[in-house]
């Protein structure tokens, strides 16, 4: 068990490195709108690139080898990573989706307001059961649908854009990669994890074969490694942890990181269960709204609740069992703290 646990870490937690290094080590970075006081992208990219600063990833997307698109969730994926989810089946297109795919084609990049003179502003139910713009919901299935892409954002609105045609290749190909690239960033994964986070991109582009037997062809191969820990399956690609010593360091970590991002996994290794709570009603929520898992050297002890209050950084501990008392985690946690401050462009704490 310490060993995958340490597996987990070495393998998500590199030193840090370039945001282009990093994008292409990760392949994807899971995105997600909540401003608690950061979005979890940057949360997540923080501990990875050097010097990493809140938006760093927004205002460098035009620049970056990289995309907008939907993995085990909706994020950033690398290119290299992101050409085998395309192209995906042809679907029909309704009369509106395709007028404004043929506008988005000829016009080039539009951000969704430029459509209304050309469409008006009809509202539709959007997914969530709130009120869209018609040709706002249109983008957006034109984009899930692979056929356009995002250049980029103005003050956070998607700024949309025709994809370039790509070639397909064998589906058995493209799906023995995307198992792989997720494998890659979530390793160790277990079986059961693997088969949920691939249910997204199985509704997009149905895999020839069921996903066991494609996961059990790389397993036979050699290409992944597989271990049953008390009776759960883990999936990882090739890295021998063994005798790997985990710098002991304060981390604030994303609730959507990579590291904590398979609850069985997470319940297993550290034993205590952290659900996401943003979503839960107040009076049923156990770690906060927002809770950010402590991890110390190589344990996950407990979890943080930040908010910014008069321009400083407010930080609500909690742990599962008790505060460590040494003087080095005190001092640990003093640096992450001022890392978390600087990551967000305020002041250092008095």
């Amino acid at each position: 068990m310490r060993r995958l646990r340490r597996h987990a870490l070495r393998q998500s937690l590199f030193a840090p490195v370039s945001l282009t290094a990093a994008i292409a080590k990760l392949g994807f970075v899971q995105a997600d709108p909540i401003r608690a006081p950061a979005r979890a992208q940057d949360l997540i990219l923080r501990h990875r690139v050097h010097d990493y600063r809140v938006g760093d990833l927004e205002r460098q997307y035009a620049d970056l080898d990289v995309d907008e698109d939907l993995l085990y969730a909706y994020g950033f994926l690398s290119r290299p990573v992101g050409r085998w989810l395309h192209p995906r089946p042809a679907v029909s297109l309704t009369a509106l989706e395709q007028r404004v795919y043929a506008t988005v084609r000829d016009r080039g990049p539009l951000h969704p307001a430029e459509l209304e003179p050309q469409f008006g502003s009809r509202r539709v139910v959007n997914a969530w059961g709130g009120f869209s713009k018609a040709t706002t919901h249109a983008l957006e299935r034109l984009h899930q649908r692979g056929l356009l892409r995002v250049a980029g954002r103005k003050n956070g609105i998607r700024i949309y854009e025709a994809r370039p045609a790509s070639d397909a290749c064998p589906t058995a190909e493209r799906w023995r990669q995307i198992i792989l690239a997720v494998v890659k960033i979530l390793s160790p994964v277990s079986l059961r994890c693997l088969r949920q986070a691939l249910t997204p991109i199985r509704r997009l582009l149905p895999p020839a074969e069921p996903i066991t037997v494609l996961v059990r062809s790389l397993v036979l191969s050699g290409t992944l490694r597989q271990e049953t820990v008390a009776g759960v399956v883990y999936l990882m690609d090739d890295c021998d942890s063994d005798g790997i010593d985990v710098t002991p360091v304060v981390r604030l970590l994303a609730p959507f990181d990579p590291v904590v991002w398979d609850r069985v996994r997470f319940e297993q290794f550290w034993g205590w269960a952290y659900r996401f709570e943003a979503y839960t009603p107040v009076a049923k929520r156990v770690r906060g709204y927002y809770a950010l898992p402590l991890l110390w050297a190589d344990q996950v002890i407990g979890w943080a609740n930040s908010a910014i209050v008069g321009g400083q950084l407010d930080i609500q501990l909690g742990f599962v069992r008790s505060r460590p008392r040494s003087r080095q985690f005190r001092i640990e946690l003093e640096r992450e703290l001022a890392r978390f401050e600087t990551f967000l462009n305020l002041p250092a704490g008095i």
